[in-house]
């Protein structure tokens, strides 16, 4: 079974077999506008909630990328460095940042559903 949450920060986790895939929402790609550069984590990081373990930027800003979760970072999407657009193209697919093996999955609990996320997003207006 696979699992999407969200952040209030903009990032989404898709769960499958206990490994987290984080990026960023459509919403927030659509605020940055044309994603120039990223920087990955590096595979075999230990990260904690809340961390600030990626960056994105774009032809507006620079913005850290929080991990919704604890644990190892597994894999890395470095296509990334040199397509920094598939972020904007893709944000939920090619455009994904890192990979996590949760350390504790019930940290999941505090994220937001899609139907939560759609809310919070429609009062950010």
């Amino acid at each position: 079974m696979t699992t999407v949450k969200y952040t209030q920060e903009h990032e989404w986790i898709r769960i499958e077999n206990g490994v987290g895939t984080v990026g960023i929402t459509d919403y927030a790609q659509e605020q940055l506008g044309d994603v120039v550069f990223v920087e990955v984590p590096e595979v075999g990081r230990t990260i904690a909630k809340g961390e600030a373990v990626a960056v994105v930027e774009s032809v507006k800003a620079a913005s850290d990328i929080y991990t919704p979760v604890s644990g190892e970072v597994v894999a890395a999407n470095s296509a990334l460095a040199d397509a920094p657009g598939d972020v904007n193209l893709e944000p939920t697919g090619k455009g994904w940042f890192f990979m996590v093996r949760l350390a504790d999955p019930s940290e999941l609990d505090g994220l937001m559903d899609q139907a939560k996320y759609d809310a919070f997003v429609k009062s950010l207006a």
